[in-house]
């Protein structure tokens, strides 16, 4: 992964105590970290639904405050018996986002604790960044007295700098978590303006936006088989921000159930999508959308470079 420290800006310390870095936000498929992204640099970038596994790409969120920068990584989650040539993929994505930030937030579910996040801790103590513990969607937790044994009886194994209790979707115990984050990193000039949200280009973000429509409406196993390539993005003379998007599937059944009767499926889909481009764009969209057959891509190195899903 590239650092964007590195290629960052040469300007001064807005003050003394100015911090910046990158934090990388780990934990196995669909305990919340997109919507912890999201929660912490007050934004809707990284795409959100139910399912494990929606985050495919390393995304970057950017938080600017008078205290210092943050530059969020949002990572696939790490899981394992990946049998699958894009399951290998997101892995190796995931391993290497947490091998080169400033500090790691490692993100689990209240009262739950499993072998998958037993695996990205023990690569968490390969790594000589610090680390912080978030116990999200406290909220749901019924039983709240039964968290403070839950997590005693981690402390005594697992060792991390704090442990925060948060939930993400209501917002709540941000403020103590940004405060400690903050204080772990190096004190370091801005990187990136302080309007800025991401290092992403629109068109990953259009890509994105309608996958994200794919697993939200799709039922079971099928958002998986689905990816999204962007053919043509464009700005029009009248200001109108112009689409062409493919989706991507592995069979000619999961066709016809992306497209659904007399086209609604597809229909609902684009204009879904359409309406959250045009709200993070500013501007008018016209999205067009094709589905075709490309049977195992979901296997194939080459298509799945081709789709953006590298390392």
């Amino acid at each position: 992964m590239d650092h964007p420290i590195e290629s960052g800006a040469d300007g001064a310390l807005p003050h003394a105590d100015y911090r910046c870095g990158l934090v990388a936000l780990a934990g196995r498929p669909n305990v919340g970290k997109s919507t912890l992204l999201n929660a912490l640099i007050g934004f809707r970038l990284s795409i959100v639904s139910p399912r494990p596994q929606t985050t495919r790409h390393r995304i970057l969120g950017i938080a600017s405050s008078a205290a210092g920068q943050v530059l969020y990584v949002d990572t696939p989650g790490l899981h394992r018996g990946a049998k699958r040539a894009m399951n290998r993929s997101l892995n190796r994505a995931a391993r290497a986002a947490i091998s080169d930030v400033d500090l790691v937030v490692q993100v689990i579910e209240a009262g739950r604790w499993t072998d998958e996040d037993e695996a990205l801790y023990a690569a968490l103590t390969e790594q000589k960044a610090p680390r912080l513990l978030v116990i999200n969607k406290v909220d749901l937790s019924k039983d709240k007295g039964a968290l403070l044994p839950f997590v005693a009886a981690l402390g005594e194994q697992h060792v991390y700098d704090e442990i925060h209790y948060v939930s993400a979707l209501k917002k709540k115990g941000l403020a103590e978590l940004e405060r400690a984050i903050l204080a772990r990193l190096p004190v370091r000039a801005p990187v990136y303006g302080e309007d800025e949200i991401t290092d992403r280009s629109e068109r990953f973000l259009a890509a994105e936006m309608v996958r994200e429509q794919l697993m939200l409406r799709l039922d079971q196993e099928l958002p998986y088989a689905t990816t999204v390539e962007i053919e043509q993005f464009s700005d029009r003379p009248d200001g109108v921000a112009e689409i062409h998007a493919v989706i991507w599937v592995e069979r000619d059944g999961q066709k016809a159930i992306v497209i659904g009767q007399g086209g609604a499926q597809l229909k609902a889909i684009g204009s879904a999508a359409r309406r959250h481009m045009e709200r993070l764009f500013e501007r008018k969209v016209f999205l067009k959308l094709w589905v075709k057959v490309r049977e195992g891509w979901v296997d194939d190195e080459a298509m799945l470079k081709k789709f953006g899903y590298t390392d």
